[in-house]
């Protein structure tokens, strides 16, 4: 597994997550053990990096667990057997002025990927409103029919 630039897996990364939607997070509790939940991310791309973003309760699970253990893996499997992991740091958004811009970037993308945040929140300033940074430093990428030609996944790190 070769490092790869990510400028050279961007394509395939936005297709993929953004064609899923939906992926599988895994936290670690207070007690060290894995939970895995099924959250909604969308990503951007500052200075060339990927970075996404998580819509989510401040007074959660999720939320008490990343207190802990700020390190989180994201994982994407398409119907045509494609992959994306991304191992993150999180960090809250604190700043309303980010948080706001946020709750527009989710509403600025096409659904499914992208959607309105008020069927959840009445708006960015809701004390319940979270915006979790996801800040990869490693993603790897394959699938099923670039392994069976004998192609290894690409992988990059930040």
């Amino acid at each position: 597994m070769a490092g790869t630039a990510f400028d050279d897996m961007r394509g395939t990364f936005e297709r993929r997550v953004s064609s899923v939607v939906w992926a599988s997070v895994s936290t670690q509790d207070t007690r060290g053990r894995l939970r895995a939940r099924i959250l909604h991310p969308v990503w951007e791309f500052p200075g060339g990096r990927p970075q996404g973003w998580i819509a989510t309760g401040r007074q959660s699970l999720k939320a008490r667990h990343l207190a802990g253990n700020p390190y989180v893996s994201v994982a994407y499997w398409t119907p045509d057997r494609e992959h994306v992991i991304a191992d993150c740091r999180t960090e809250w958004a604190e700043d309303p002025a980010e948080k706001q811009r946020v709750w527009a970037l989710f509403g600025s993308k096409p659904e499914p990927y992208g959607y309105d945040l008020h069927m959840f929140w009445k708006s960015a300033e809701d004390p319940t409103y979270g915006a979790l940074k996801l800040s990869p430093w490693r993603v790897e990428m394959w699938s099923i029919g670039a392994l069976a030609a004998g192609e290894g996944a690409q992988v990059w790190q930040a």
